[in-house]
C-alpha cells in the first residue's frame, strides 16, 4: 500500500465521522455572515449540496455519498482566499485537507474544483445559493437543516482497503463533468 493510499484510508473515515461537525461549523460561518463574500458564498453553495447530495445518495452507497460531500465542503473552503477565510479558523482547516483530495485525484482534482465552481448556480430543496445569501430567513431555514441533519447523522463505515479508494476514484470520475 502506497503512502497516499494510508493516508487516504486515515483521513477518509476521519472525515465521514467529522461531517455534521465540519457543516455545522461552516453553517455557522454563514449564519454569522461576517465572512467575506467569497467565503459566504463557498459555504451556502457546499452546504446546498450536501442537501441536494441527501436527496440523491442511493441506498447502499452513503459512504461514496457522504465522503462526496465531505470533499465539496473542502473543496469550496480551499476556492476561498485565505485571506478571506473565516476568523474561526473552520473554512482554512477544511482547504487545508482539501490538498490530500487534489492528491488523491490527480488530474480529476480540476474536475471537482470546476463542479464546485459551479455549485453557486444549483438550487437544492427549492432555494438557491443566490436566496441563501440575499434572503435571512432562507439562510436561516439552511442553518437549523443544518443542525437537525447533524442531530441524526451516523457515519457510514468507510472500509478501510485500497478497494475502497478504487471505488471511490471510479465513483466520482463517473459523475464529474469534464472540463
Amino acid at each position: 500500500m502506497s503512502s497516499l493510499d494510508s493516508r487516504c484510508l486515515e483521513a477518509f473515515p476521519a472525515w465521514l465521522k467529522s461531517l455534521a461537525e465540519d457543516a455545522q461549523k461552516v453553517a455557522t460561518v454563514l449564519d454569522l455572515g461576517e465572512a467575506s463574500p467569497a467565503a459566504l458564498r463557498g459555504a451556502a453553495s457546499s452546504l446546498n449540496y450536501l442537501f441536494k447530495s441527501l436527496d440523491l445518495i442511493p441506498d447502499g452507497l452513503e459512504d461514496l455519498g457522504f465522503i462526496d460531500d465531505a470533499f465539496v465542503l473542502r473543496v469550496a473552503a480551499a476556492l476561498v482566499d485565505p485571506a478571506e477565510r473565516d476568523r474561526d479558523g473552520v473554512l482554512g482547516k477544511l482547504a487545508d485537507e482539501a490538498a490530500l483530495i487534489n492528491e488523491f485525484l490527480g488530474p480529476d482534482y480540476e474536475r471537482l474544483v470546476a463542479y464546485v465552481e459551479k455549485l453557486g448556480a444549483t438550487a437544492a430543496r427549492g432555494r438557491t445559493v443566490t436566496q441563501v445569501l440575499e434572503d435571512e430567513s432562507v439562510r436561516a431555514d439552511l442553518v437549523r437543516e443544518v443542525q437537525q441533519w447533524a442531530q441524526s447523522y451516523a457515519p457510514p463505515s468507510f472500509t478501510r482497503d485500497t478497494r475502497s479508494l478504487v471505488k471511490l476514484k471510479s465513483f466520482l470520475a463517473t459523475r464529474l463533468p469534464a472540463v
